[in-house]
C-alpha cells in the first residue's frame, strides 16, 4: 500500500497550476456532445421547445422525452420530424 497523500502546500500548488492552465485555454479534456435528431429537427426549424411541440401537436414534456432519448417519436410525429430536417421552411411556414 502506498501513501499518495500531499501536503497542503502541494495541493494548493497543484490547484493553482490547474487554474492557470484553464485560464490559458489548455484544458485537460473537452467534451463534445452531438445533438440528437429531434433536437436537430427543432433547431432546423428555428423553434423553441414550446413552439415546436405545439407545431407537432404534442406536449412540451413529450418533446423533451424525445430530445433526451427516453422515448421515440412514432407515426405522424416521426414523419414531421423528417420533413423538419429535409425541408425546414415547410414547417417554418406552419409556425408563422
Amino acid at each position: 500500500m502506498t501513501d499518495n497523500s500531499m501536503t497542503g502546500a502541494e495541493l494548493g500548488q497543484k490547484l493553482l497550476d490547474s487554474v492557470r492552465q484553464m485560464k490559458a485555454g489548455r484544458a485537460a479534456r473537452t467534451t463534445h456532445v452531438e445533438p440528437g435528431p429531434v433536437v436537430q429537427a427543432r433547431q432546423a426549424v428555428g423553434c423553441t421547445q414550446a413552439e415546436f411541440a405545439a407545431l407537432l401537436g404534442v406536449s412540451v414534456r413529450t418533446l423533451q422525452e424525445w430530445e433526451q432519448g427516453r422515448r421515440e417519436p412514432t407515426g405522424a410525429a416521426r414523419t414531421l420530424l423528417r420533413v423538419a430536417v429535409s425541408s425546414p421552411d415547410a414547417l417554418r411556414g406552419l409556425a408563422a
